[in-house]
Order: structure tokens, then C-alpha cells, then sequence
């Protein structure tokens, strides 16, 4: 199956180490030597499904005739072609991925050989309610320009007209995700915009830090971009530390998960000490080190 975005052409060597691992186990256990807990099987493709069988039911998958995916997809998937919003965010194009499965009762009966699945109505655990606030922003007049460079950009990489070592898809896409975040993460030198989205967190943390102080609250802030380096360069970890600071929150009283550089001050100092006892209340993270690493048990009023 080929030109199907999100279904990648070559194995990782992680996950080709723990295929051969799970293998070796299943073979010395009878095949009950490997236990996966996971709350998200499928995340971002429909692909992981069948990795997942394949780590779990390598045996039963080949009996079946779906050890190969071509095989599995035939059976349980199908593809589908919309129009989405192009990478340098300009434009629409039509785009074809594997998204929607069929024969979904057969494929539930299979995994579920290897799977218990709760669901949160089942497990009916105790989780607080959130209010969720979206804001809007306009971009810059520079940030306008600067997708228009995208746009020109990616044609020319699409085209061939460019070395892929000079430029290409993830570089040009990951410029984006810099230039919506702040545009002074592409050039250090360009204006700090007063309502970029980074000054808006800022105004937000304050007011929730103003509100929260009596009850020494913690607010956690995630941000898995731009995050703080000792080579003076712009970074928003900083960039928001000091404009807090600036307003009158106590420099001790703001905390980067890195500053944590043990796994005992990450999983111990900071997650229940600092949170429990409110002794920060403005903690930043990058999403993918507080969500897969550690859980913050806080009397936390905000989080953004």
C-alpha cells in the first residue's frame, strides 16, 4: 500500500527491537509473556491497530493470512480521499489516507482475543470538570507574509527545484508551527507583537495567578515548543518567565519541568511536593513530558 499518507514505507529500529522481543518472549512463554498497557491504542493512525496485533497476535494474525498489512487492511480498512488543508497552510489539496474501517465486529472480536478495554463509563473514575476557553487571534501583518513565503517554498520543493537538504515538507512545516507559535522563533529580531498568542498566555497566567494566590494554587502551562536553552538564543519558556516576573510574580515562584534534571525531583519533588503543596504557581511543561512521564497531582485552577 503505497502514497497513502500516514502509513510509513520503513521500520524503526525501536519498534523492529521490540517486535523481535516480544517474538522471543512469546516463544519461551507459550505466548503469554507480554503484557501492553496503553490508554491509546490509536492515536493518530489506524495503522497502529495493526501494529499493536502484530506486537500481541503475531501467531493468530498469521493464521488468518493478515501477518501483512496489505492483507489486514483489505480486510479491516478502507481509503479515503478529502480535501484538507495543505502543509504551508495556503491552500486546499486532496489528500488520501487510510481512515475508516469496515468489518468492525469481526476486527473487535479479534483484538479483543488480546485486549481488555475499559472505557472511562466503565472505570467511572473521579476526574474534575474543565471549562475550556478558546481564543482567537489575528496574524500579523508579518506573519501574513511570511506563510506567503511557505506557499512559494513549498512549490518549489514540490516541483524538484530545490536540494531536500536545503529545503523540504518538514522543515517548511515545522517553520509554520514556530511562526504560529510566535514569529520571533523564526527571527529574533522581528517586533514582539502585543496580542501574539505568547503575550495572551502571559496576560491569562497572570489573572489566574492573581485570582489563585490566596489558595497558593498551581497552574500548569504546556508547551512542547521553543523550550529553554543556555545559549542566550529566544526561547517562549524565558520570554513568558520574565514578562511574569516583570508583573510582579516572584522568580522563585515559576518552574520549568527541565529544571528537574533527575528522575527523582521530576517524579517526586516536582509532581507531588511542588503541586500538592502549591509551592509553584506557575509550572511549564513540554506535553509530551508531563503527560507520559509524570502526573501532576495539584490543586491546579488553570492550565493552558
Amino acid at each position: 500500500m503505497r502514497n497513502i499518507a500516514g502509513i510509513a514505507q520503513t521500520d524503526a529500529q525501536k519498534s523492529s527491537d521490540m517486535f523481535a522481543k516480544c517474538q522471543y518472549l512469546d516463544e519461551i512463554t507459550g505466548g503469554k509473556g507480554v503484557t501492553f498497557a496503553t490508554g491509546t491504542p490509536v492515536s493518530n493512525s489506524m495503522v497502529e491497530l495493526y501494529t499493536i496485533m502484530r506486537y500481541l497476535q503475531y501467531d493468530t494474525l498469521q493464521k488468518l493470512h493478515l501477518g501483512h498489512f496489505d492483507s489486514w487492511a483489505a480486510s479491516f480498512g478502507e481509503t479515503v480521499t478529502a480535501i484538507e488543508l495543505s502543509p504551508e497552510g495556503t491552500g486546499y489539496r486532496a489528500k488520501t489516507r487510510f481512515a475508516r474501517f469496515f468489518n468492525l465486529p469481526e476486527l473487535i472480536s479479534l483484538f479483543k482475543e488480546s485486549a481488555d478495554v475499559q472505557t472511562a463509563d466503565m472505570l467511572n473514575l473521579p476526574v474534575p470538570e474543565a471549562e475550556y476557553i478558546n481564543e482567537v487571534l489575528k496574524p500579523s501583518e508579518t506573519q501574513q507574509e511570511m506563510v506567503s513565503s511557505f506557499a512559494d517554498r513549498a512549490e518549489q520543493v514540490r516541483n524538484g527545484n530545490v536540494n531536500p537538504k536545503i529545503d523540504n515538507m518538514l522543515k517548511i512545516t515545522n517553520d509554520g508551527r514556530k511562526l504560529a507559535l510566535d514569529q520571533r522563533l523564526i527571527n529574533d529580531l522581528l517586533p514582539d507583537e502585543p496580542e501574539s498568542k505568547v503575550n495572551l498566555c502571559v496576560e491569562n497566567a497572570y489573572q489566574v495567578w492573581e485570582e489563585s494566590t490566596p489558595d497558593k494554587s498551581t497552574q500548569l502551562i504546556f508547551c512542547d515548543l521553543s523550550t529553554p536553552k543556555a545559549d542566550g538564543t529566544f526561547n517562549v519558556y524565558d520570554d513568558v518567565r520574565e514578562k511574569l516576573v516583570a508583573k510582579g510574580i516572584l522568580r522563585e515562584e515559576i518552574a520549568f519541568i527541565h529544571e528537574a534534571n533527575t528522575e527523582t525531583k521530576k517524579g517526586r519533588t516536582v509532581c507531588k511536593g511542588a503541586f500538592r503543596a502549591g509551592a509553584y504557581p506557575a509550572w511549564f511543561n513540554p506535553e509530551t513530558w508531563c503527560w507520559y512521564e509524570h502526573s501532576g497531582q495539584a490543586d491546579c485552577p488553570a492550565s493552558s
